[in-house]
């Protein structure tokens, strides 16, 4: 398995020829002619022209059949033109063995979110269409970093409860009452009610993540203006680009376990970590936040690259800005389907033949894909671990490579921006059969949010 490290040599791994993924590349279609099977054509030819006249007659009417279906069918069945068809199962792949059964996904009794303007924490409880307020009674600091976390962000920023009247409520507004067990975690929501004993309600400010300030002042184009991915980072070893990475806070960034191994005996005041920048010509020594800390996962493994995600603590926090900005985590039980269109963004190589890196950001689009299709006989084999997703085209159109390592798998959910998947492994770059293989962020929240705790 090749890792996606930049310019340097490919790490040993248990899959060959497949690992970590360095850089951006789009392929060229072009025509792929299939090889072609005669076996058998002789000896049909010796059957006579009976035999084929008869199956000229049954062809002639399995087409007719099909244009009548073809045009009387509803309309409303077609395909839209332009948007995402599932990857089908290629012919002749089977599926991995010990590949678990998705189960279906169960409404969540309860959700949360904040008011854009006040920061009104609201809740939902159950199947119920309306959404409550929550009373300040009862409150208490615990519930806010498990409410904010469960959004999707890292830290909960601050929390207070505001009377009722300095705001303008209506008539039919209703209330709800959150208890926390001992230990802080939410226990039970007390049934609605019609007004809050204390007179106050809760508001609260997640820090801030996901957003795109500068989205709308991009052009089209696969180069990447300043502020398009605001949490995209570059982790050098002096002054030289080695992965990507994506901010989480601005003391926090997480990237690939792998990128970090191979150079585990450097010194840590080498590490720099640059954001808000889209050129690595404009990278200097010395400059970038200095590293503090770096936490790969200790379940890392270099043999098949489970767990393959690592945190760096920065010594120097990163100033946010219109260029610089947190990713949101994925929210909790936020399921993002097979076909979803997400992004994959970085500086690797940009060639099949490895040879050039880009100086400018790169970033493309990539379908999600389901592990089931990925771990089959003709894809990875089952070399996809639950720590794993995949995203890409089966025709290797567009994929990361060397270079991009440690750089974010971004998917929109409404006007935010989760980060899904970091990337970590391959087969080459954007080879037919071989989409590129992403950390799967999703299994890793307890452990983000235990670790940027503690430290």
């Amino acid at each position: 398995q090749r890792l996606m490290l930049d310019d340097h040599a490919p790490m040993e791994a248990q899959y060959p020829e497949e690992g970590p993924r360095p850089g951006i590349f789009t392929a060229e279609l072009g025509d792929q002619q299939q090889p072609i099977s005669l076996a058998g054509c002789w000896h049909s030819m010796q059957r006579g022209c009976a035999v084929l006249g008869a199956l000229g007659l049954l062809a002639g009417a399995g087409v007719g059949s099909w244009l009548i279906v073809l045009y009387l069918w509803p309309a409303a069945s077609q395909p839209t033109p332009g948007t995402l068809q599932d990857e089908e199962m290629p012919l002749g792949c089977s599926e991995a063995s010990g590949e678990e059964a998705l189960l279906p996904t169960l409404p969540r009794p309860v959700s949360f979110r904040v008011d854009r303007d006040d920061f009104l924490l609201e809740v939902q409880v159950r199947a119920q269409s309306d959404w409550l307020l929550v009373c300040n009674e009862g409150w208490s600091p615990a519930l806010g970093v498990q409410i904010c976390q469960s959004l999707g962000h890292l830290r909960m920023t601050y929390y207070k409860g505001v009377n009722l009247t300095d705001h303008k409520l209506n008539s039919s507004q209703r209330f709800a009452q959150l208890s926390s067990s001992p230990g802080g975690f939410l226990e039970e929501i007390r049934q609605p009610r019609n007004n809050c004993t204390s007179g106050q309600i809760v508001s609260l400010k997640c820090s801030e993540c996901g957003a795109r300030p500068l989205a709308s002042r991009i052009v089209g184009g696969q180069a990447v203006a300043p502020g398009r991915w605001p949490w995209q980072a570059s982790v050098a070893l002096g002054f030289r680009h080695m992965c990507g990475a994506s901010v989480l806070a601005p003391d926090w960034v997480v990237t690939a376990a792998h990128c970090m191994y191979s150079y585990r005996l450097s010194r840590l005041s080498s590490w720099r970590v640059h954001a808000g920048l889209v050129s690595h010509s404009a990278i200097r020594p010395y400059q970038g936040a200095m590293v503090e800390r770096i936490i790969p996962h200790p379940f890392y493994s270099t043999q098949n690259h489970d767990y393959d995600v690592a945190l760096l603590w920065l010594r120097t926090p990163l100033n946010f800005s219109d260029t610089v900005g947190a990713v949101c985590l994925p929210a909790l039980e936020q399921q993002f389907p097979r076909g979803s269109q997400c992004w994959v963004s970085g500086w690797g190589h940009t060639d099949p033949s490895h040879t050039h890196s880009s100086d400018m950001l790169q970033d493309t689009v990539v379908p999600l894909l389901s592990t089931q299709l990925c771990n089959s006989s003709c894809v990875y084999s089952g070399a996809l671990t639950p720590r794993m997703l995949c995203a890409g085209y089966l025709d290797g159109r567009a994929d990361a490579c060397q270079g991009d390592s440690g750089g974010p798998l971004v998917c929109p959910d409404g006007d935010k921006w989760h980060l899904v998947g970091v990337v970590s492994w391959g087969r080459g770059c954007a080879e037919p059969n071989h989409p590129g293989v992403y950390a799967k962020v999703a299994e890793f929240l307890d452990w983000i949010h235990e670790t940027a705790q503690v430290s």
